[in-house]
């Protein structure tokens, strides 16, 4: 693998001194991108752009090209483990994910087996080295995987929901039959996240996109507990460096403390959470990820400028922050909003670290 020529974003990760503050951002290679749409046009359809490793370097490539970003994220789905289980996962346009089988009684999670991802999601892999090779030691490349608790919403409910009523009866009535589904999801996202480090991630996030929906015993008996069990199973070195972990649960603002406990390297935090509150709570324990709006972007450069200074201010100086979104990046963005976003971020940080 070639040298890495910018690792600011793992130094910031591991909270060692930085020049400026790091920035990416989560869904950076996405439909906001007029050549991320030509890229999906020409695949044909979303899966078929994640399950070509060409085409996921390509379009994992496209915001580097565009914008100074600290790291480059593998181009995937939170949804390739259970669709490596058999649900079928497919896309309907604008209703987002939808799997043909749903996962909702103890016979259906009884057939379900831990993913091995060489034999089952090879594809995903072979991207990771393919994006490594072209990249080139441009930046580092992040891995990722959804969180055990976030997978099983889309498995029981089907696809995205509002009201969770499927999983939280199967949680409440069958405690024990949702374990034993996120005991699976759990193991399976070890390997995976294990796979994509032998293969080349450089760090690696859990995204636990719906651990917010939970009560605070249930966030830690179904979510926050599986997310400890992968942390512990991770490979936490590679190619002679750390490999940084980092947990974003969105909505999970009041568990940050618990949330450290784990041993994670740093903490994904949304824009309901106050950075400079954030870190006087966790301390120096982990470094800290966000966590602008992501509708910010919707407004004008000189707002966008003022609302990453305010961020910055409240982190205030040393290192530890990652700038980035409180979530991903809208689909209707526009691309120069972005671009602005992450400029005023690189020349505004620099005071900060000098």
């Amino acid at each position: 693998m070639s040298e890495l020529k910018n690792d600011r974003f793992l130094r910031a990760l591991l909270r060692e001194p930085v020049d400026q503050t790091p920035v990416w951002m989560m869904r950076q290679a996405g439909r906001y991108l007029p050549e991320y749409r030509a890229s999906r046009a020409t695949a044909g359809d979303f899966m078929s752009l994640c399950k070509n490793p060409e085409f996921a370097c390509e379009v994992t490539m496209q915001p580097l090209e565009r914008y100074p970003l600290d790291a480059a994220i593998l181009f995937s789905d939170i949804l390739t483990i259970p669709d490596a289980m058999g649900l079928g996962l497919y896309f309907e346009t604008g209703e987002g994910p939808r799997f043909k089988k749903v996962v909702r009684t103890e016979q259906d999670v009884a057939v379900l087996k831990v993913t091995n991802t060489a034999k089952d999601l090879p594809y995903v892999t072979d991207a990771v080295s393919t994006i490594r090779r072209e990249l080139n030691g441009r930046v580092p490349l992040i891995g990722f995987s959804g969180s055990p608790w976030t997978l099983a919403t889309y498995m029981v409910e089907g696809g995205s929901s509002k009201d969770f009523r499927h999983v939280k009866a199967m949680m409440y009535d069958t405690p024990e039959v949702m374990h034993q589904l996120l005991d699976v999801l759990a193991d399976s996202v070890t390997e995976y996240l294990n796979a994509q480090i032998a293969a080349g991630a450089q760090a690696v996030q859990i995204f636990d996109t719906w651990g917010g929906s939970l009560s605070d015993v249930c966030y830690r008996e179904f979510s926050l507990k599986y997310m400890n069990k992968i942390v512990a199973g991770l490979t936490r070195e590679n190619e002679g460096r750390k490999v940084p972990v980092i947990l974003f649960t969105k909505g999970g603002g009041q568990w940050l403390e618990l949330m450290a406990d784990t041993g994670c390297d740093a903490l994904g935090i949304d824009w309901t959470t106050d950075m400079g509150n954030a870190r006087s709570r966790v301390g120096d324990r982990v470094a800290l990820q966000g966590n602008m709006d992501p509708s910010v972007l919707y407004s004008s450069p000189a707002t966008i400028r003022k609302e990453v200074q305010r961020i910055l201010n409240s982190y205030g100086p040393g290192t530890g922050h990652v700038f980035n979104l409180g979530h991903g990046i809208h689909q209707f963005v526009d691309p120069a909003r972005a671009g602005a976003f992450i400029e005023a971020v690189v020349e505004l940080s620099r005071d900060q670290h000098k």
